[in-house]
């Protein structure tokens, strides 16, 4: 009886058979040795292989993160000394099966852009572009209330909890930036001609104050259609010094003019990308059938969740160690704000912040 039963080996040394006897095979010796390797080819690398043949197609990936002991955003392949945000994300996604190797070496293999932010994959159209199909960014800015007293208390001033009166003046300046503007004064290398220096702000609102760690805090939310390095710090900054006394309201006007306007620059900590906004792509595509609105509504608990066990700790913690707002307050009565940036630099009067190598507002042109 033949079945599986296998054949004893002959004694003696072995040979591979002879490459000329593989010329009877059908198809020639090419087509014994492919049948060959597929014999030997374990399943697993057949479900591999499988899996590398289906065809490629564009998803929106959503992270959320705390930025603190990372070296920024953007992967720099090769320089593994300085840690960013996407050399843990594409080393996830290679370890989970989601992207090969080879995508992770080179990200224009899989068609990279930066746009977002959460924790949650969408389907979206094969020409989708993260940055141009984003019709709004909301950022939120962090800030510890005492940033608002009077320039004639204590700079730091933990005790210090905001009024409604005063909340109701901040709010009133910050509604002045809404509509289009020329924020050249908010930006660095813009002139004031420059059409791209015109940017739409939808809204900006500094929402009710809450106490962390025995600090009051409060939190800035600014929607736009896109932002320039620098402008939302330089935005609040502005507010921060008309609120605190030492500049007269009237330098917000004068900032859009074409004049040059020394604008003070707010911290880095505390500015966070909230959301992105896909609302075109929505109403063209979010209800075809095929895709799926780029909302992610049911991810809400999640993101509010993380940014209570992340992101405000992180700020509430970093502001007690480093005190970089109290440092950048100390530096407001050097700004002299009823006269231009070039006539402040024309009496070789240059103002240093602690922040000044702090990177930008994330959404650049």
């Amino acid at each position: 009886m033949a079945g599986n039963v296998e054949a004893p080996a002959p004694a003696g040394p072995q040979h591979p058979p002879d490459r000329r006897a593989r010329g009877g095979w059908p198809g020639g010796a090419r087509a014994w040795e492919d049948a060959e390797h597929q014999a030997k080819r374990p399943r697993g690398s057949e479900e591999e292989e499988e899996r590398r043949r289906l065809p490629k197609r564009k998803i929106v990936l959503l992270m959320a993160y705390a930025g603190k002991g990372y070296h920024g955003m953007q992967r720099n392949v090769g320089s593994s000394q300085f840690k960013t945000i996407e050399d843990d994300l594409v080393s996830a996604l290679v370890r989970s099966g989601c992207i090969p190797e080879n995508h992770g070496e080179d990200m224009r293999k899989m068609s990279f852009q930066r746009c977002a932010r959460t924790d949650k994959l969408k389907r979206v159209t094969g020409g989708f572009n993260s940055k141009n199909k984003c019709d709004a960014r909301t950022y939120c800015y962090m800030l510890p209330t005492f940033a608002f007293a009077h320039k004639d208390r204590d700079v730091q001033d933990e005790t210090y909890r905001l009024s409604p009166e005063t909340l109701q003046q901040v709010n009133r300046l910050l509604a002045c930036y809404k509509g289009t503007h020329n924020f050249h004064n908010f930006t660095s290398q813009k002139g004031p001609r420059e059409p791209s220096a015109r940017r739409y702000i939808l809204e900006m609102l500094c929402e009710e104050p809450f106490v962390r760690e025995g600090l009051e805090f409060a939190v800035i939310k600014v929607k736009g259609q896109s932002f320039m390095t620098h402008q939302i710090r330089k935005m609040v900054g502005l507010v921060v010094a008309i609120v605190k006394g030492y500049a007269p309201e009237s330098v917000l006007e004068r900032s859009w003019g074409e004049e040059k306007v020394d604008v003070p620059k707010a911290p880095g900590l505390g500015l966070v990308l909230e959301r992105v906004h896909f609302e075109k792509y929505n109403q063209r595509f979010g209800n075809d059938g095929l895709h799926e609105p780029l909302d992610w509504a049911q991810e809400e608990g999640k993101v509010a969740a993380f940014k209570e066990e992340h992101i405000y700790p992180t700020i509430v913690s970093t502001e007690r160690d480093e005190r970089s707002m109290a440092q950048w307050l100390s530096t407001l009565p050097v700004h002299d704000f009823s006269a231009t940036a070039l006539a402040a630099a024309g009496t070789g009067a240059k103002v240093s912040s602690p922040q000044e190598g702090s990177g930008g507002d994330g959404d650049t042109d």
